[in-house]
């Protein structure tokens, strides 16, 4: 990919035969592409990771024992109630400080110590605390005669979770969480900040030998804007099919057992 990347910007240098701005374009399109795909690990990474951390921390957040809500009440309030910018700091520049942590090996040496991954820490960490709020609020909202009916069946506590509230908790969230994702998205900018190369990095790079900051920033603008129209559709694809039947239409009626027919099923197919 990055060959085809460099073809194309030596395609474009010859192009533009040294007219201004699309020239400095070219030359750094190779980098600014790089910073896209950075960009992108860190959304996806820590949108995965936050997804899988907020899930417990929702489950505990609705637990009637303050035991049990008191450090995941306390755990989201704080990462929603301070900037992402200082969590990114903390953890960047505040684990070294520990030197117990500072003697871990591999894992301060390969993790902790590099930019990459305390970005994807501190994403990851921000992210799950909303999450978990949306699915706290998605798991209250599941309809109770769906859970009765579970319940009527015999479903253990755990399998009723598994196969009828989460499921469902999921389809709920699913306009707020692609909402989260964009936000998360944009936010990813804020890596820069920590030597990171990511798209606003690169961009910056750029403008530093450049000079070309209004060129540069309009050019990362419209590579955010494509970003966040890619996700959009995917969230929009997603949602379509896994909450198929609050879009359907046109039922099959004639499909239908006659057994199963009424009048209202009819009226709600024309």
């Amino acid at each position: 990919m990055s060959e085809l990347i460099i073809q194309f910007s030596q395609w474009l240098l010859t192009l533009t035969q040294g007219a201004e701005p699309w020239d400095s374009y070219a030359r750094y399109l190779p980098r600014l592409m790089d910073g896209v795909w950075v960009t992108l690990q860190l959304v996806i990474v820590s949108g995965i990771a936050g997804f899988i951390m907020a899930i417990p921390l929702a489950l505990m957040r609705i637990a009637k024992s303050p035991w049990l809500w008191v450090l995941p009440y306390c755990y989201i309030f704080f990462f929603r109630g301070t900037p992402l910018l200082v969590q990114i700091f903390l953890v960047y520049y505040g684990l070294s400080q520990f030197e117990s942590l500072r003697n871990l090996g591999w894992i301060w040496t390969d993790v902790l110590s590099q930019p990459y991954w305390c970005a994807i820490i501190a994403f990851s960490l921000n992210t799950s605390a909303y999450i978990a709020e949306l699915f706290r609020g998605a798991i209250q909202a599941v309809p109770k005669g769906e859970v009765e009916a579970a319940q009527s069946l015999g479903m253990s506590r755990r399998k009723q979770y598994q196969h009828i509230i989460l499921p469902r908790a999921f389809g709920i969230i699913l306009p707020a969480y692609g909402n989260e994702v964009i936000l998360m998205l944009k936010g990813s900018a804020l890596a820069s900040t920590i030597t990171l190369l990511d798209l606003m990095g690169a961009t910056r790079g750029a403008i530093a030998r450049t000079y070309m900051s209004l060129e540069f920033f309009l050019l990362a603008g419209l590579l955010y804007l494509i970003l966040t129209a890619i996700l959009i559709g995917f969230f929009r694809l997603l949602e379509n099919w896994y909450n198929a039947h609050q879009h359907a239409t046109r039922m099959p009626v004639n499909k239908l057992d006659a057994q199963l027919r009424d009048k209202h099923i009819e009226d709600n197919a024309r």
